[in-house]
């Protein structure tokens, strides 16, 4: 046991200033400032039975709420100005709602009808405003234009279209608050679980389905299956599902492939290819990175089909490149197929692919593939003639390769 000691003696007078003088805690807070933005398109139908309504007469859109208030556009057909005696159609926005000192930035928009996108748009947003946001300063406020457009240019424009105009207003309400700094800090880790579906899987605890595949029993859950495989889950509750599910013979796939994609179902990571396969050598990989996309594709696993793909992407070599891209054509791996394409096409490597076994069986399954590897044998056949012209050419008129011109030697 360790003792408790008491410190019986007073501090010293230069402890004391250092612990007084100790420079203060720095804390931040942040002022954020930020619009709240919604639209309200406003369609006026009849619009040569509303002229003569009056002057300063309106007729308003239903109410719209943005940024926590309500909205409403209002039309004047005569104008809202005596003094311009109807001469002016006007169009406001107005704050249809309680409220006091609401800053906000506003776009009223005239559309053009004929389809040539010419609209008439008096805006706030996009551009810097001298005075800042426009305030309004109670129920009723409003902000607009009294001589939004002459009337008797309105009536022969664009704009109106079988009796009718049509208006877009957009609002974007000023809101403002201040965060500090926070007074927690959680630590939230990360998802754990596919390792707790991964456990289920390897204990077998509440198993409902097996499968035999080249005499090896794995077991699993009907559900989990179903959640993740479109195909499983047709299988096991579709109307066409199998008869006797208790045991499902899979024909057509090796027990490791089997084994690897039932890993991937319910951890949703790739297992281990060395561990799985017994062979430490990047063939071995290759191979069941092959076989595993293929049953990605067959239980419809899109992303096990992807994460093959790239991973093959990855580990092109000669003497399994034909295989890999006969695979790429026959499961649509578009990606895929171009990286072995251009690997195969270049001059080092075309002659030894040729004399694999993988290169005879892509010509007996994919003899179309062929003909797009010509082509890009072609393209790199021309690139390479052009390049060694550039070089000769370059060296009879005394420029390097890239043009510049270099002192010939002697």
């Amino acid at each position: 046991m360790g003792k408790i000691l008491r410190e019986t003696s007073r501090p010293s007078s230069n402890s004391s200033f250092h612990s007084s003088s100790s420079a203060p805690a720095t804390t931040l807070s942040t002022s954020i400032t930020d619009t709240v933005r919604g639209s309200h398109q406003f369609k006026i139908t009849g619009y040569s039975l509303s002229k003569g309504i009056g002057i300063g007469k309106y007729i308003a859109s239903e109410t719209f709420s943005v940024g926590g208030y309500d909205w409403a556009i209002y039309f004047y057909p005569d104008g809202k100005s005596v003094e311009d005696n109807a001469t002016y159609v006007s169009l406001f926005i107005a704050l249809a709602s309680e409220g006091t000192d609401v800053r906000a930035l506003f776009e009223l928009t005239l559309l053009d009808q004929s389809g040539k996108e010419r609209h008439k748009v008096h805006s706030h947003f996009e551009r810097t405003l001298e005075s800042g946001p426009y305030t309004l300063k109670y129920r009723g406020s409003m902000w607009g234009y009294k001589r939004f457009f002459k009337r008797t240019a309105l009536e022969t424009s664009d704009y109106l279209k079988d009796d009718c105009l049509s208006v877009n207003c957009s609002v974007g309400v000023v809101k403002s608050h201040t965060e500090g700094p926070k007074i927690y800090s959680i630590a939230v880790p990360p998802s754990n679980m596919g390792q707790h579906f991964g456990q289920l899987l390897e204990s077998g605890k509440g198993s409902d389905v097996s499968f035999e595949v080249n005499g090896e029993i794995f077991t699993a859950h009907k559900l989990v299956l179903a959640a993740r495989s479109p195909v499983f889950r047709a299988q096991l509750f579709g109307p066409m599902k199998d008869q006797n599910t208790k045991c499902i013979k899979v024909e057509d796939i090796e027990a490791p492939v089997f084994k690897a994609l039932l890993h991937v179902i319910y951890w949703d990571s790739l297992p281990d290819m060395q561990e799985l396969t017994g062979f430490n050598s990047k063939w071995a990989t290759t191979l069941m990175a092959q076989h595993l996309l293929a049953a990605a594709d067959r239980y419809g696993l899109e992303r096990l089909r992807l994460m093959c793909e790239t991973s093959l992407c990855e580990v092109v070599a000669i003497n399994t490149v034909a295989t890999t891209l006969a695979l790429a054509e026959q499961h649509h791996c578009f990606q895929l197929k171009a990286v072995c394409l251009k690997f195969i096409a270049r001059p080092e490597n075309l002659r030894a692919v040729m004399q694999t076994d993988g290169f005879e069986y892509l010509k007996e399954s994919c003899p179309a593939v062929l003909t797009e590897l010509l082509e890009y044998v072609a393209r790199f056949t021309e690139h390479s003639d052009f390049m060694c012209k550039h070089r000769n050419d370059a060296i009879l008129d005394g420029s390097d390769i890239n043009g510049r011109r270099v002192k010939q030697r002697l």
